[in-house]
């Protein structure tokens, strides 16, 4: 067991999902209500131009969507807080369609496709549409992607920075990469973490621990999204539990206690 401890308050929240269009139908659905049948069936992130909007793959307008409403939330100004930005698979769909493609016919490769493939492509759009000078950090580790995204941005804060976005996001896989790793759905959600005990917002812990299990992610939201563990902390927040394990991998966890204002 790690006994080095690390510490955030939780200044904003953001999540997008199928039926699930933010964080306040996502608290909604944690109290019995249905999901929205009415929602819109593609995140559109206001900081986007209309055309980016179109252009621009599922996954990126996911993030953006969950991270511009963390900091809404927060009442942050994106263009001052560094980010982390974990996805456990990047965009499937656009990879698999340039495999084809170079298989097929090659001097057909799409360079808006290709700016979008790589890992980083939600970072940079979101550097860009919020003016951001700050770091970015894009990472991704297995289904240990959410948690060492978390202990990224706590590791900020443990060395002086005053508030970090989070943002975990996934989409589907598709074609024959599903063969290889699989996800379902769309998932999109942020955290705006700060520094210390600052404002009434719930208060973090968190340590890695070695052989504990992972909690249970609810059903009800992206089942089978690679994102999917991160979902755990969000229903503990929503719930005002006591708090929740992640899988960290290799064997480790990362235990988060929350102390809620």
């Amino acid at each position: 067991m790690n006994e080095t401890v690390l510490t955030a308050t939780v200044e904003g929240i953001g999540l997008w999902a199928p039926g699930v269009p933010s964080w306040d139908a996502f608290c909604a659905l944690r109290r019995g209500a249905p999901a929205a049948i009415d929602a819109a069936a593609r995140p559109a992130p206001m900081l986007l131009p209309p055309n980016e909007r179109r252009r621009a793959p599922d996954t990126v307008l996911v993030a953006l969507q969950a991270a511009q409403a963390a900091c809404a939330a927060a009442q942050r100004d994106p263009a001052g807080l560094p980010s982390v930005f974990a996805c456990t698979l990047g965009d499937l769909a656009i990879n698999d369609h340039l495999c084809d493609t170079l298989v097929r016919a090659p001097t057909e490769i799409s360079p808006i496709r290709f700016h979008n493939s790589v890992h980083n492509a939600a970072a940079g759009y979101w550097t860009i549409g919020t003016g951001a000078m700050q770091p970015a950090t894009a990472l991704s580790a297995g289904p240990g992607t959410f948690a060492l995204g978390l202990l990224e941005a706590l590791a900020q804060l443990a060395t002086g920075t005053e508030a970090v976005l989070l943002v975990g996001y996934d989409g589907a896989s598709s074609g024959l990469l599903r063969q290889l790793v699989q996800s379902d759905g769309l998932l999109g959600g942020a955290l705006v973490l700060a520094r210390g005990a600052q404002g009434t917002g719930p208060r973090l812990t968190a340590r890695l621990d070695v052989g504990a299990t992972p909690t249970p992610p609810p059903v009800q939201v992206a089942p089978g999204n690679a994102m999917a563990p991160m979902l755990a902390l969000m229903a503990a927040l929503a719930d005002q539990a006591a708090g929740a394990v992640l899988p960290a991998g290799d064997n480790q966890a990362l235990r988060i206690g929350i102390a809620h204002g």
